[in-house]
């Protein structure tokens, strides 16, 4: 098998790539800080060579907190058509990656849609099409089956997998204890493998194998956490750190192996544990990108679950998690449609946002900045162009004054022309500056 130059090889060998330049501009960032931190596995590219018309995004510590988009069809529903509506309205939105998740329909082809139509990278669970290609029969899973598989993703250009290769045979004692099980449904999966047939988690056993192919590729690695809380009860348990602690090492194996690798999180966590989680992944996986579900905070919040999980997204990125990734308000309850997408992008662009402010990031303020310039002088179209989400800002004042004549307006809907508390700060710093001058005088 040839093997392709991944950014991290180059990184070693002190070698700048066009897509450490591409990010770097991007983030407004010295090159050598993107090459370095790549080095030091603190930060990925994922740029699959065969993705060709990618804009490659850097996920770490020392780049803006980015969020994906989970999409992807089901049993249920599987369109085509749909699922790039999902991709379109999550780019739109802003989206720094996507995750195709489909379980029903053609999935090669639906993955080939999503990547066609995509500019930014693309990840899958490939567990999903192994199962789909074992006609649901996780049993008879074996490693060519898996291997061949993962080949053909990375053929077709996707970015980085999601392999849940940390839970082990040992860890199922843990699971027991909990009061939810596994909430995974790729560790779900290996469960059923390892437990009818006593045997070691194959993703683990054939980890070189896997390197080999990522290599290949340049398709980076998200170790997927099997083990995630799906509940408050079972936040930081015994069955999430063990797992954790495997992750450690595995990605220490990949970084050896010149494979980029970032580590996946939980899941459900009190708002309190948040950032001992963040500290426990850094001290175990030697500090690897870390991408977080979440979390969410509370268990109650269904129908809203994208704002439960923003909240503890953002405590998560403020603290030092690298990538969020969103969550729906059809979290827990179905398939998310494009609109759904569209409230969890935002939600988790606000959160991610807010979090780049905390740390004190490079120019994340600007753009507050100029928004309330723009509200304290009653600019409505600049308003609209510099919010997250400006078709929703035009949209909800619109409703109340729709003709154009009131986009020149000093007031909106909410206070009218009376009681518009910036029109009355303005009218009395005029009137104070007229009493200073003639003070002057």
């Amino acid at each position: 098998m040839n093997k392709a130059n991944t950014q991290l090889y180059y990184a070693k060998q002190d070698k700048i790539t066009k897509e450490m330049e591409f990010v770097a501009n991007s983030e407004e960032l010295d090159v050598n800080l993107i090459k370095n931190e790549i080095k030091k596995g603190r930060l990925i590219i994922p740029a699959n060579i065969n993705h060709k018309h990618l804009n490659p995004i850097g996920i770490g510590i020392a780049t803006k907190t980015k969020i994906n988009a989970n999409i992807g069809s089901s049993a249920i529903t599987n369109c085509i058509e749909s699922e790039v509506d999902k991709v379109h309205t999550a780019i739109k939105y802003g989206a720094d990656t996507i995750m195709d998740l489909s379980t029903g329909g053609n999935l090669d082809e639906i993955r080939s849609a999503v990547i066609a139509n995509s500019s930014v990278p693309i990840g899958t669970v490939p567990m999903y099409q192994i199962l789909y290609d074992l006609k649901d029969n996780i049993l008879k899973l074996d490693i060519k089956t898996m291997l061949s598989t993962l080949e053909k993703q990375a053929k077709q250009g996707v970015s980085y997998f999601t392999i849940h290769c940390g839970f082990l045979l040992s860890h199922m004692p843990f699971i027991a204890k909990r009061k939810m099980g596994i909430v995974s449904r790729g560790g779900s999966l290996m469960a059923s493998y390892m437990i009818h047939h006593h045997k070691e988690n194959p993703f683990y056993t054939a980890f070189d194998d896997i390197l080999d192919i990522c290599k290949s590729y340049d398709v980076s690695l998200s170790l997927g956490d099997s083990l995630r809380p799906g509940c408050l009860a079972d936040a930081s348990d015994e069955a999430q750190l063990a797992e954790l602690r495997v992750l450690g090492e595995l990605a220490n194996r990949a970084y050896e192996a010149n494979v980029q690798v970032m580590i996946e999180g939980p899941g459900h966590i009190p708002l309190n544990q948040i950032e001992r989680n963040i500290e426990i992944q850094k001290e175990l996986c030697n500090e690897a990108p870390f991408y977080v579900l979440g979390p969410l905070v509370t268990d109650i919040g269904a129908g809203y679950d994208h704002i439960s999980s923003a909240i503890g997204a953002c405590v998560a990125a403020w603290k030092g998690a690298a990538m969020l990734c969103y969550v729906t308000p059809k979290e827990h309850l179905g398939l998310p449609n494009a609109k759904d997408v569209r409230e969890g992008i935002i939600a988790y662009k606000i959160a991610a946002h807010s979090a780049d402010i905390a740390r004190g990031r490079i120019n994340s303020r600007t753009r507050d900045d100029k928004m309330s310039d723009a509200r304290y002088a009653f600019k409505w179209e600049e308003q609209f162009s510099l919010a997250l989400d400006s078709d929703r800002a035009r949209e909800f004042h619109d409703e109340a004054l729709p003709q154009d004549v009131f986009k020149d307006a000093e007031f909106c809907s909410m206070c009218g022309p009376k009681f518009c508390s910036y029109k009355i700060s303005q009218n009395i710093f005029k009137e104070y500056n007229k009493e200073k001058e003639c003070e002057v005088q």
